[in-house]
């Protein structure tokens, strides 16, 4: 992991990138997030102070929208899709089987930093639910316990 003074200074940099920008603090904290694969908890001073605005709004900002970490990820991340063509076709168990089988929750990763689980709204695959994703390039329609069983045993093995 690095330094909070390399973070800092990194986070710094890709501030400068975007305070040009009307509203800069969104394509900011992505841009972090692309960095570090999260936000790191020294950035959010940094980017305060890059655009003049409080802390608490960067903050308010970080933990309102899901899509930000505030923590790296694991290995992987499986998001499962949460909306409601999937939940009407099994994909609240689903979630409750792999919750179970790995020992996390949403927004969690397994203890030996392989899986992250996350929640997603709406693949676009409602024709094809219940839905997943693994690492935003792997598309699983029709996920079944069989089929997160296989993906779990590939990822973690």
């Amino acid at each position: 992991m690095a330094a909070a003074s390399d973070i800092k200074e990194r986070t710094a940099a890709i501030a400068a990138e975007y305070t040009h920008l009307e509203g800069p603090l969104m394509p900011i904290l992505h841009a972090v997030q692309h960095s570090f694969g999260y936000v790191p908890e020294e950035s959010v001073q940094v980017i305060a102070n890059a655009i003049n605005i409080a802390r608490a709004e960067v903050h308010g900002t970080l933990t309102f929208y899901p899509d930000f970490r505030r923590e790296p990820a694991g290995k992987h991340v499986l998001k499962l899709c949460r909306a409601e063509a999937c939940q009407s076709l099994g994909a609240d168990q689903i979630a409750a089987d792999i919750k179970a089988n790995l020992g996390i929750d949403f927004h969690e990763t397994t203890a030996d930093g392989v899986l992250t689980l996350e929640p997603i709204f709406c693949l676009g695959l409602c024709s094809c639910a219940p839905a997943a994703i693994l690492d935003e390039s792997r598309v699983i329609g029709r996920i079944d316990a069989d089929k997160v069983a296989a993906l779990v045993a590939e990822v973690t093995a």
